[in-house]
């Protein structure tokens, strides 16, 4: 972190975690931008979490891409650590496991920017589960 000299630098140092906290909560219309979710839960911190939603905030404000970035708890994906569950306006969330750094730049530019499905996502198979119960 470099010094803080004058308070020029404050302000802008200021306006720099503003940006970052925006980043991370802005909710007033989350269902208009595309929102993104980290699993923070123990498992999901010890496979990277937490660098995985740092590379997030930074290059999302670095791409000028609007979106929010959140944590939430645990996915029940702990095989897959670290999940991020990605929901672009408009459409369904895909869950994405084993995200690290390298993955989560491809995440934003094939699926964010382009709307392109790639390797990784965690299929959904609790709705069967959910029917097969139904039927015993």
């Amino acid at each position: 972190m470099t010094k803080i000299k004058t308070l020029d630098d404050l302000r802008k140092l200021r306006d720099s975690l503003r940006t970052d906290m925006n980043i991370r909560e802005n909710s007033e219309h989350p269902d208009r931008v595309v929102q993104i979710r980290v699993a923070m839960a123990t498992c999901g911190i010890s496979s990277g979490a937490k660098e995985t939603m740092d590379f997030f905030v930074s290059e999302l404000k670095k791409r000028q891409i609007n979106a929010v970035v959140t944590q939430t708890g645990c996915m029940s994906y702990c095989y897959a650590e670290p999940t991020v569950e990605v929901i672009l306006p408009g459409q369904q969330p895909v869950v994405f496991g084993h995200v690290d750094p390298v993955k989560a730049d491809e995440i934003i530019e094939s699926y964010i920017k382009k709307g392109e499905l790639i390797d990784g996502i965690i299929p959904v198979n609790h709705k069967e589960v959910e029917q097969d119960n139904r039927r015993i």
